[in-house]
């Protein structure tokens, strides 16, 4: 029988390896016969497709990373499996998602080293978890996880950091999969819990108007509405402390070059629609869907901010803590999480965007080295989280890590 066995698991790891490489060769020969197609680092799509993962250790590349002056960065964790989405609980602890695993895993520094010494899966055999999101509601502590198709929660005694009872679904009939899997959730000022749910696709017209879209619910899950369309892809989403006002990353589509279509940070407003599948970055019509939608335009709402072609802005974080000098405060942390479909890579790396008086947005890097001078790819940041004692925390889904940066005098 174990001869058996091992021998299917054999054939089974045989069989696997051809498709991979039957994979990679379609993605090579598509970059010579596909108009627009480029790609930036192969490493990247293979890790997309195997989920292999960087090739240099954790504590390498932290080594290897620029910061920039007075911050100090170190290896919380490391040894993880494609780690997402973070979020802080009220006792300090750290929750990341991991979606190939189906798990939401707990992390905490119980001794004080700056390392998590606490490592364990509190939720698992979830379908892609990504959005986690944390909200008492003056009776029960409840932890919202947003798996691809659906939303859940379930109550927690965050001292011993565990679930209490069961894990129930409150959203069920999320469209899911497609080429956007990935679901966010965060609750905002008003109580309300946000979702976004990405295209199908690259650029097409879809069926269900939920795709390409932010919508919100009540914290059971009812009253479904949709607040903001033409959202290509907008996985990271924040409220300015100042002002309350709501601000969403979202990935610009593939396939126009190098440059252009910008990737965006848009100022939601309720009802608002943004262009995609019709208008890309500043009023652009789309080569493949705009002919005819002339009349979106004076409709469509333009980005707040521009970032580079195929950056890919996935994680943002308003920064609240006020230990920090003036350059920090009305400031966001955007991590880009990188190009793929682009003849040279680019991104790769974290920014702080800060808003001065009049609103006006500017930009500088914070946390760069992820893409090497040769253009070698060993990191790609994708979300970002704040402790109460000023802690930034950054997960790299490419090497499994999370990271944490502090503000040194």
């Amino acid at each position: 029988m174990r001869s058996f066995y091992n021998e299917a698991m054999h054939y089974s790891l045989r069989i696997f390896t051809l498709l991979l490489l039957l994979l990679v060769l379609a993605v090579f020969l598509a970059t010579r016969f596909v108009p627009g197609l480029q790609i930036s680092s192969f490493a990247v799509i293979f890790n997309s497709i195997s989920g292999a993962g960087s090739p240099e250790t954790s504590h390498r590349i932290a080594d290897s990373l620029v910061t920039a002056p007075n911050l100090q960065l170190t290896v919380f964790a490391d040894n993880l499996t494609k780690p997402r989405i973070l979020k802080t609980t009220p006792h300090g602890q750290l929750l990341v998602s991991s979606p190939p695993t189906g798990s939401i895993i707990l992390l905490a520094d119980t001794n004080g080293d700056g390392q998590a010494d606490d490592n364990r899966v509190i939720l698992s055999n979830l379908k892609r978890p990504h959005g986690i999101e944390i909200f008492d509601d003056g009776n029960t502590s409840w932890l919202y996880v947003a798996e691809t198709n659906a939303v859940g929660r379930v109550a927690m005694d965050w001292t011993s950091g565990e679930p209490v009872g069961d894990y129930q679904r409150l959203i069920t009939d999320l469209p899911p999969g497609g080429g956007h899997w990935t679901r966010s959730i965060r609750f905002g000022p008003d109580g309300l819990l946000y979702l976004t749910v990405g295209s199908s696709c690259n650029v097409c017209e879809e069926s269900d108007p939920r795709r390409a879209a932010m919508m919100r619910y009540q914290a059971d899950g009812s009253g479904e509405e949709i607040i903001a369309t033409g959202l290509r892809n907008s996985v990271g989403f924040d409220w300015t402390p100042w002002s309350n006002q709501l601000y969403a990353t979202d990935n610009g589509r593939d396939m126009l070059g190098d440059h252009f279509p910008p990737c965006e940070l848009n100022l939601i407003q309720a009802g608002g629609f943004y262009g995609w599948p019709y208008i890309n970055g500043f009023g652009k019509l789309d080569p493949d869907l705009g002919q005819g939608k002339e009349h979106l335009l004076t409709s469509s709402l333009s980005p707040s901010y521009g970032f580079p072609a195929h950056n890919a802005p996935l994680g943002i974080h308003f920064l609240h803590h006020s230990n920090r000098p003036e350059t920090f405060q009305r400031t966001a942390l955007v991590a880009l999480h990188g190009s793929w479909n682009r003849s040279e890579p680019d991104g790769y790396k974290v920014v702080a965007l800060r808003w001065d008086q009049q609103g006006t947005i500017s930009s500088r890097d914070v946390l760069t080295g992820f893409l090497r001078q040769n253009q070698q790819v060993i990191g790609r940041p994708v979300d970002i989280e704040e402790g109460s004692d000023g802690s930034i925390y950054i997960s790299d889904d490419y090497a499994g890590s999370i990271y944490r940066m502090l503000y040194i005098d």
